[in-house]
């Protein structure tokens, strides 16, 4: 085989493995993306894991007030770039340094978080935690939802006796 008939050949295949290697390596790093959950689409981490507001957190400070035993709990979603990967948000993405150089995803200028005790994708275990910690939405919106209403009819219970009043 003369060499231009085998750069033809395989020169393609080249060029799409490449390609294809390049599409995964991207796609492998992505740190925040779109995902579902019972609450509806929400941003998840690059492994599908819920990602949550905590309410202590002022937008736009440039720092996250979770750290020590609370950063064990709820996790920041880091990144290893000022600019994160992220797929599907339409909010405002941006980065806070922590120590030891990585960097937390924020939207909205708010930092984001996972929860420890989530643990499959889509877990939202973590919503309403003691009233400060709330899902977002691919916008960038906190989801306050704490439970999905349900279908069914609630039946009425006893009308409740009150005891008499002591004067």
């Amino acid at each position: 085989m003369n060499a231009k008939r085998v750069i033809k050949t395989f020169f393609p295949i080249f060029i799409t493995a490449v390609l294809a290697s390049i599409t995964g390596a991207y796609a492998a790093n992505v740190v925040a993306k779109v995902g579902s959950s019972s609450l509806g689409k929400i941003v998840v981490n690059g492994k599908g894991m819920t990602a949550y507001y905590f309410d202590l957190d002022k937008a736009n400070s440039g720092v996250s007030v979770c750290s020590g035993a609370c950063a064990a709990v709820w996790p920041p979603i880091t990144s290893n770039t000022v600019k994160p990967n992220v797929s599907g948000i339409s909010g405002m993405l941006g980065t806070i340094v922590l120590k030891g150089g990585k960097h937390q995803v924020t939207i909205s200028g708010r930092p984001i978080y996972t929860y420890a005790p989530d643990k499959t994708p889509g877990q939202v275990k973590g919503q309403g935690v003691k009233g400060v910690w709330y899902v977002i939405s691919p916008t960038g919106k906190e989801i306050k939802v704490l439970k999905l209403a349900s279908k069914s009819t609630p039946t009425p219970t006893a009308t409740p006796t009150y005891a008499k009043p002591r004067y």
